[in-house]
């Protein structure tokens, strides 16, 4: 299973699934990371957390930890 936050900066991935519960699952699909949403990573912060992402025409910065809550191809 990949995750989000295996993928490296400049590659683009598609999310398959998301994994969590209630509130947190809730928040990552409001921030319009949904099934089949293509996610390209433009860069991680000097120390890894967070991580610069482009989806839906605009840019979103999340934690390592909710990336690792969405299940990427």
């Amino acid at each position: 299973m990949k995750t989000l936050k295996d993928v490296k900066v400049g590659e683009t991935a598609t999310v398959v699934k998301l994994h969590g519960e209630g509130a947190v699952k809730r928040r990552i699909m409001d921030m319009g990371i949904t099934k089949g949403v293509e996610i390209h990573v433009r860069k991680v912060a000097p120390l890894g957390d967070p991580m610069e992402l482009n989806l839906r025409g605009y840019e979103l910065s999340i934690r390592k930890a909710d990336a690792e809550m969405i299940e990427v191809q």
